[in-house]
């Protein structure tokens, strides 16, 4: 290849990038993989699960050659001109943040809890709803003298449950997120859920795991 033609390559990508400026649209996307991952450290950790995130392999990174070094240059020149048009808080970003002190405060409720409405999922008693929170599916599995403390125990629960997905949605500056923050969290805990507990599918009928 000519040393003319080396240097055209990249100028055509640049122009490419400039045209591709002109007319971006910005979309941004719900992390749905790294929110998941997120539901289920967090799912786990309520529950007494191990945490084990995810483990991710690292991309590779091409070979030095000189095709692929001019496509690297070129690359390089559409970024710094999308970069222009798109902030780094526009761009989607590929992980979810699940630390603050208010998150962290909502784990630590739940996780305390979760010993005192644990013989109550085992029983049937208490089950998963379809929106993610908990519910009294039967109460006759309650003796009588403890069914007041199982209503607040599901009542208190629920309280941080969804206060935990709002933050979670405010932790990553996308409040429009909790919508979608939810529907994850409500399939996780099914999935991370031990076996004889109860849930309510899509369309809010109770099924044993």
């Amino acid at each position: 290849m000519t040393p003319i033609a080396r240097c055209a390559r990249p100028l055509a990508w640049f122009g490419l990038a400039f045209l591709l400026s002109a007319c971006v649209t910005i979309n941004i996307y719900f992390p749905a993989a790294a929110a998941e991952d997120a539901a289920r450290i967090i799912v786990r950790d309520v529950l007494g699960e191990t945490e084990q995130p995810p483990a991710r392999d690292p991309a590779e990174e091409p070979g030095a050659s000189d095709q692929g070094a001019l496509r690297e240059m070129g690359s390089r020149m559409m970024v710094a001109v999308l970069n222009g048009v798109i902030s780094p808080a526009q761009a989607q970003q590929p992980d979810i943040n699940i630390r603050s002190s208010a998150i962290d405060s909502l784990r630590a409720s739940m996780r305390q809890r979760a010993s005192a409405l644990r013989p109550h999922y085992q029983s049937g008693a208490v089950g998963f709803t379809s929106d993610g929170l908990v519910a009294v599916r039967d109460l006759n599995e309650v003796p009588l003298r403890d069914r007041s403390a199982v209503q607040r125990l599901v009542s208190e629960e629920n309280a941080d449950r969804n206060a935990l997905y709002r933050e979670i949605a405010r932790a990553n500056d996308r409040p429009e997120w909790e919508s979608d923050i939810r529907r994850t969290f409500a399939r996780v805990w099914v999935e991370e859920a031990p076996s004889g507990y109860w849930y309510q599918d899509e369309r809010g009928r109770w099924q044993q795991k």
